[in-house]
Formats: C-alpha cells, sequence, structure tokens
C-alpha cells in the first residue's frame, strides 16, 4: 500500500479485534463492511461504582475492556464497547431471569431514558482512545399482555434494561432521537470515523 491510499474494508479487518462476545455488535460492524479478524471478549467486574453516573459507567466499561484485550494482544487495534440503559441517573441491569425482565419494563413503560454505549479505542501504539454516544427512547405505556408476550420471546436476555430495539421489541418504541445502532450496541458514525481516522493514519506512518 502507497502512502494516502484509503485501506479497503478487509484490510482494516485484519488490523483489529473487537473485544466484545456480542452477536449485534459484530452483524454491526458487518454493516459496514467490517470483519473482525479476531474476537476476544474482556471478563470484567460490570458492577457499577458507588455513585458512579451512567456516562461514566459506560465509558469506564469500554475502556477497560479495551485495555485488559489490549494486554495479552500488544500491538493490535482494539475495540470494546458497552451500552448502559438509564433512567436519570439510575443504571438499570442487563436482566438475566424473568423477574429482572420484568422490573425494567416496569419501569421503562411509557416513559423517555438514555440509552449510553461507551466505545474505546486501542491502538496499536498503544493509545487509547475513549467515548460515549447517548441516544433518547421511549417506550409506550406497556399493558400486562405487552409485557408478558415480551416476556415469552426471551428477547430481554442479558439486555441492559431488559429489552431489546430490534425483534419484538421495536413495537414498543414510540420515540428515539439519536443513533438507532447506538442502541442496538454500537453508535456506526463515530465508530467508523474513527477506524476511517486511526486506520489510515497507521497505515502511512
Amino acid at each position: 500500500m502507497t502512502a494516502g491510499t484509503p485501506m479497503t474494508a478487509s484490510e482494516k479487518a485484519d488490523s483489529f479485534i473487537l473485544a466484545s462476545a456480542s452477536p449485534r455488535r459484530l452483524e454491526l460492524l458487518a454493516q459496514i463492511g467490517l470483519k473482525p479478524s479476531a474476537i476476544v471478549p474482556a471478563d470484567i467486574d460490570e458492577n457499577p461504582f458507588e455513585r458512579e453516573i451512567p456516562k461514566q459507567h459506560a465509558e469506564r466499561l469500554a475502556r477497560e475492556k479495551a485495555a485488559v484485550v489490549a494486554g495479552a494482544h500488544v500491538g493490535a487495534m482494539i475495540l470494546a464497547a458497552d451500552t448502559v440503559v438509564a433512567v436519570g441517573k439510575r443504571i438499570l441491569p442487563k436482566a438475566e431471569d424473568e423477574q429482572q425482565a420484568r422490573a425494567c419494563l416496569s419501569i421503562l413503560s411509557g416513559r423517555r431514558h438514555r440509552v449510553i454505549t461507551g466505545i474505546s479505542l486501542v491502538l496499536p501504539c498503544g493509545k487509547q482512545l475513549t467515548k460515549s454516544v447517548s441516544t433518547v427512547v421511549a417506550l409506550k405505556v406497556l399493558s400486562h399482555r405487552d409485557t408478558e408476550r415480551y416476556i415469552a420471546s426471551g428477547e430481554w436476555h442479558g439486555k441492559a434494561g431488559g429489552y431489546a430495539i430490534q425483534g419484538l421489541g421495536a413495537t414498543f418504541i414510540r420515540f428515539i432521537s439519536g443513533s438507532y445502532s447506538n442502541v442496538v450496541g454500537l453508535p456506526l458514525f463515530e465508530v467508523a470515523g474513527w477506524l476511517e481516522t486511526h486506520l489510515n493514519t497507521e497505515a502511512n506512518t
């Protein structure tokens, strides 16, 4: 490759590791023509710190995930992300059972909330960049039938706030302001801009 020549999608894919086991994030990267050379999830404690606000929490987890994977893959480009659903300063859990999912849906029913995704990129030189993107989402007032049908679908399992915007959950969304892909799990506009800038910069140094 000569200096100044843009990298192709396949060349980009050889340049970075996705530090996430989320199939949704992998699918989103595929939408912009990227397939990571490796998927290496980071095992960290995801519990919020005392008085940690949602934005700080999302960014910290993304930063820690990227740093853990980068420590074992020196010289690679690492992309990590973490998505948080917040009502005010309250961080809703990633629903692991039906009781948690019902509780989340009850809180979100008929009101607005924020979906915040922290993203962190570790460059081959070791420099780390971290930021977050916030999207406002509002659910309709959920009936008992709505809730039980959604619980039966199983879509809520492992999802921040107990729902996913894709699939059956899309029928609950009455308003969204901001990035749709951010709510799915990865803000593509910001990620694509980062990768375009820094992958090409690395290639031309």
